[in-house]
């Protein structure tokens, strides 16, 4: 909890600790549900194959687990209100709101972040998963505009 001073002369309490709690949850269990497609299909598939062969199998697990998805679904992108002619395709789009992107590197780097960030400040979306399968152990991030 913080306390500030309004331009009244007025204490304000503002409870950050209690909206980052809100805001880190959004769509939780969504994301639970899509990490776990993922950890299966890493589990039976391993590492070392291209990031198509990924997403395939990640198609199944999704249709199995019944999470409704999108593949290459194309995201207009908009630049100071504007609608740009070219077009970002996704790699997966999850519950109409969650954008998931697959790597298969050996490890995740800052400009795979910056990438999913960018996406999601141009797709006016919330929620992205950045998701790799080519290290020995899945490795994922969940990242929240």
């Amino acid at each position: 909890m913080i306390v500030r001073w309004n331009i009244f002369g007025i204490r304000v309490l503002t409870f950050i600790k209690e909206i980052r709690f809100m805001v880190k949850f959004i769509l939780k269990n969504e994301c639970y549900k899509v990490i776990g497609a993922c950890f299966e299909v890493h589990k039976v598939l391993g590492t070392g194959f291209l990031k198509a062969i990924y997403s395939e199998a990640l198609e199944i697990e999704f249709s199995n687990r019944k999470i409704p998805f999108y593949r290459e679904k194309a995201i207009r992108i908009h630049y100071k209100g504007k609608q740009l002619r070219k077009t970002y395709y996704v790699d997966l789009l999850c519950y109409d709101s969650i954008i998931i992107e697959l790597k298969a590197t050996k490890n995740l780097c800052p400009e795979h972040e910056a990438q999913l960030l960018n996406y999601l400040k141009s797709s006016q979306l919330r929620i992205g998963l950045l998701i790799n399968f080519g290290s020995t152990k899945l490795q994922y991030k969940r990242m929240i505009l």
